[in-house]
């Protein structure tokens, strides 16, 4: 059993972080950040973020494994069929990797090669139930597997979209298909996360709110204009322009977020975009 799985059950206070990988062939920069994170249980591996070519999440957290740090797997629906999905979830219990995390993707539009195809033969949902066949010994085929693996597997949620029914009637369908803890989008507004957690809790699966370090008022305008689902409140905004310095604006606000997550939630989930130096600081003094 993973460590995260392990920390989920006993109800301690879960810290998650995230590392993209490299564009290259080189991970040893990516590497390197992993073994500066402090106080963080598990790493996500992110999966061609924003439909943007990068080395193979499942080859760096499987590096993750062998220096001996716990890796999150994303996986994503937009680049592979089923025959794919499931065989990379398969190599991936083989290689050590024992947390997922499942996502549809960004549509390849958006990306570096909007010229590709995207794939979406499953959605996330149908992925979550893939992964709870495999665990249960059976590929989407109905065929038996001669060993099944084992996963901790979460999903993703959107706590600040509208219309707030239709994104929990979907997160309610990732409960139900076998979601395991969920890892939020990053929210800025603490009466729109105790409105989802009020509705949340009754499903009795972990939430780990995500917290992302904004660098800049630049930065939470083009947030609010072209990432659905986020959304950073004006008076943050301009706290951040007002700021003497802006980066230590948004580890304030990122550390306001987290006390939210301690009453709130199960644990957080860092997104600090390359000032992983900052998480024991965003992290300080909030419970």
């Amino acid at each position: 059993m993973s460590k995260l799985q392990q920390q989920l059950d006993a109800g301690q206070f879960v810290v998650t972080a995230e590392i993209a990988p490299p564009k290259g062939s080189d991970p040893s920069e990516a590497l390197a950040k992993a073994r500066s994170f402090s106080g963080v249980t598990a790493i996500n591996v992110t999966d061609n973020q924003g439909a943007n070519m990068r080395m193979s999440p499942l080859a760096l957290a499987a590096l993750l494994v062998r220096q001996g740090q716990e890796p999150v797997l994303q996986l994503t629906c937009r680049d592979r069929n089923r025959l794919a999905l499931q065989s990379d979830l398969l190599g991936a219990a083989a290689l050590g990797v024992e947390n997922l995390l499942i996502l549809s993707g960004d549509h390849a539009r958006f990306g570096d090669h909007p010229e590709a195809k995207s794939v979406f033969d499953l959605d996330s949902v149908q992925l979550l139930q893939a992964v709870e066949g495999l665990t249960l010994g059976q590929d989407l085929a109905g065929r038996s597997l001669e060993v099944a693996p084992r996963f901790c597997c979460g999903a993703a949620v959107s706590p600040s979209a509208e219309p707030f029914e239709l994104m929990f009637q979907k997160f309610a369908k990732k409960v139900e298909a076998g979601a395991g803890f969920f890892q939020t989008q990053a929210v800025f507004d603490p009466p729109a996360l105790e409105r989802f957690m009020a509705a949340a809790r009754p499903l009795g699966v972990p939430v780990l709110l995500g917290v992302l370090l904004v660098k800049s008022a630049r930065m939470a305008r083009f947030l609010n204009q072209h990432i659905p689902g986020v959304q950073v409140p004006e008076p943050l905004v301009e706290r951040l322009e007002q700021a003497a310095d802006p980066l230590d604006e948004g580890v304030a606000i990122a550390r306001d977020m987290v006390a939210q997550a301690r009453s709130l939630c199960q644990g957080v989930h860092l997104m600090t975009l390359g000032h992983e130096e900052r998480i024991p600081e965003i992290l300080h003094q909030t419970g």
